[in-house]
């Protein structure tokens, strides 16, 4: 799996880019674009180049270029449109170079400056519902209670999406209650905040030989990593994690309260004594955090900006403005491209599994800021 700081220089390629064309041969005419804009347009996207709302796009001050190619990709079908390809398809290459210099020729929109909470701190804020037990930054101090700092982040939202789901036992409802009132968005941020936290180091614990639990640990090795450092994100980190919580987990898996075969199997013929050497072992090997610290939203929009900032020029690309956009339209955009479901680039794909928390950091940010 690619590292967050990748896939961040991906999304800063993501906003929308096309093939840039030849110069037009024929000026465009703004009125001509108007009188069409008034007939075809203005629905959505009004006469001042406003979204009528916060999922359809600003096209105010946009780039000419980008707005003719835009509206050639609905024409042939490389956006997925009903209505703006069969509105496209009765445009001609004059309309369409009309309507994009009418549109670009408009004033940029000052919008409403919309709040926001950093990524970081929507992750911490998230994670504060788990302190009570699982300690400040994710650091246990309970006995059979697990840590939470340093973990992999899709393992981690996997896991709480099990919680929440009833696949996964909870100690009682009311952790069940407050885990689902966590949205998808919450449960990223916190995620990627617990990867993003260290591991303090544990002494031994009162049984279990760490000497002895070290060639039992050979098969989960193969999975979980050298000396249970996960370099897999959806696999967990067992290194420095509660080694009473590991004694139940693997007993969870031995009699199938968890479901998942491969682990009864490696874990099916190891005794009690066993268990507790594993368990010794991996609790004193120390991991390190998942993730590098969670990049904040002008940390991901300093990344974008590489393409998208004021004034960037590019002789292969072309590249719309951003800023003052719309954050609905934009969380929708970033969505299609990460799904390979707009263009084709393999730029245009995110891979990160937890990337709707990167997706709404730079959304936000981007609408926040001054139309340009």
């Amino acid at each position: 799996m690619r590292s967050l700081i990748t896939s961040i220089f991906v999304a800063a390629m993501l906003l929308g880019c096309a093939d840039k064309k030849e110069p037009m041969q024929q000026a465009a005419n703004p009125d001509a674009g108007k009188k069409i804009a008034q007939k075809s347009c203005m629905g959505c996207h009004g006469l001042d180049g406003k979204g009528a709302n916060d999922d359809i796009p600003n096209l105010a001050a946009q780039v000419e270029t980008y707005l003719v190619a835009a509206i050639q990709a609905y024409k042939e079908g490389q956006r997925e449109h009903a209505a703006l390809k069969d509105m496209a398809s009765k445009l001609s290459d004059a309309d369409t170079r009309n309507i994009a210099a009418f549109y670009a020729s408009l004033p940029p929109l000052t919008g409403e400056q919309k709040p926001m909470q950093d990524i970081a701190e929507k992750g911490k804020a998230a994670a504060a519902v788990c302190a009570s037990c699982h300690g400040a930054e994710g650091n246990s101090k309970t006995a059979g209670i697990p840590n939470l700092a340093g973990q992999q982040p899709v393992y981690f939202i996997t896991a709480v999406k099990n919680y929440i789901d009833g696949n996964r036992e909870m100690a009682s409802k009311e952790k069940q209650g407050m885990l689902a009132a966590l949205n998808q968005v919450d449960i990223e941020a916190m995620a990627l905040y617990f990867a993003s936290q260290t591991p303090d180091k544990r002494d031994a614990p009162s049984f279990g030989s760490v000497a002895a639990g070290e060639p039992l640990s050979a098969n989960c090795g193969k999975c979980h990593g050298a000396s249970g450092v996960s370099s897999d994100s959806k696999i967990p980190t067992l290194a420095s994690q509660d080694p009473q919580y590991l004694v139940s987990a693997i007993n969870a898996y031995q009699e199938r309260g968890r479901k998942q075969e491969d682990m009864h199997t490696f874990l099916s013929n190891i005794s009690a004594e066993g268990i507790g050497n594993i368990a010794a072992y991996y609790s004193v090997q120390q991991a390190q955090p998942a993730e590098a610290k969670t990049m904040s939203m002008k940390e991901l929009a300093d990344a974008c900006d590489r393409c998208h900032a004021p004034g960037m020029e590019n002789p292969m690309m072309i590249f719309p403005k951003i800023r003052g956009q719309n954050k609905g339209y934009m969380v929708k955009a970033l969505r299609a491209y990460r799904d390979n479901q707009r263009g084709s680039s393999p730029m245009h794909k995110m891979s990160l599994p937890y990337s709707e928390a990167v997706i709404e950091s730079i959304a936000a940010w981007y609408a926040s800021q001054p139309a340009e």
